[in-house]
Formats: C-alpha cells, sequence, structure tokens
C-alpha cells in the first residue's frame, strides 16, 4: 500500500489532534470537521479500503468500531446519537487511501446523507 497522511500521523511524523491510542487502533479530530465532534478512527495496520479486507481483519474492524463508541461515550454523545461512517474509494467519498472510520456527533445528523 501507498504511502498515506495516515500512516504519517500515526507514526507522529504530522501533528494531530489523538484523541485515542492503543496498540490497534489510533483516534484522531478531522482537520476539516463536518460536526461539531468529527474523529477518525483508523488501524495501526495499512488496508487500503473496504475492499480489501479478509475475513482475518473482523477482529480489527470491530476494534474500530469498539474505539468510537467509547469515545462517543466519553463525549456524552451516546445519549442524543452519533454516525459512524465508512467510505470506500473515490465514488464513495473516500480521498485517503487509509481504512478509516468517521465519527460525527454533536448535532443531527440528515439523510439522506448526500
Amino acid at each position: 500500500m501507498a504511502e498515506t497522511l495516515f500512516s504519517r500521523i500515526i507514526r507522529r511524523e504530522i501533528p494531530a489532534q489523538i484523541v485515542h491510542e492503543d496498540e490497534h487502533v489510533v483516534g484522531f479530530r478531522d482537520i476539516n470537521p463536518q460536526a461539531p465532534t468529527h474523529v477518525l478512527f483508523v488501524p495501526r495496520q495499512a488496508i487500503a479500503t473496504l475492499n480489501d479486507l479478509v475475513a482475518a481483519d473482523a477482529e480489527l474492524i470491530g476494534r474500530l468500531v469498539l474505539a468510537a463508541t467509547a469515545y462517543a461515550k466519553s463525549q456524552q454523545l451516546a445519549d442524543d446519537g452519533y454516525r459512524l461512517v465508512m467510505n470506500c474509494n473515490r465514488h464513495g467519498g473516500q480521498t485517503v487511501f487509509h481504512l478509516h472510520l468517521h465519527l460525527l456527533g454533536g448535532r443531527a445528523m440528515e439523510w439522506p446523507p448526500g
């Protein structure tokens, strides 16, 4: 997989507002937030898109979701609600080709999303 902005953030070569970090997942604030809370959760393991996932990655995807939901709860977003989004490839809205999960909260989300 090609080097990405997110790989450089994980290695601390580029500054970011990191809000979560463990051995599998790093969470940091989006630099172009689309909601009052907009945090990206990325695996340390480099996977370009959802299409590149294999069965062995199921636990990793679970870890991304659990990290995001734990953060949402810690920010008192759980009761009002929040959105988790994963984009895949260009038509799906993916701009950085390192798998990532968006946590959006702090306001009502509209539907359809776009």
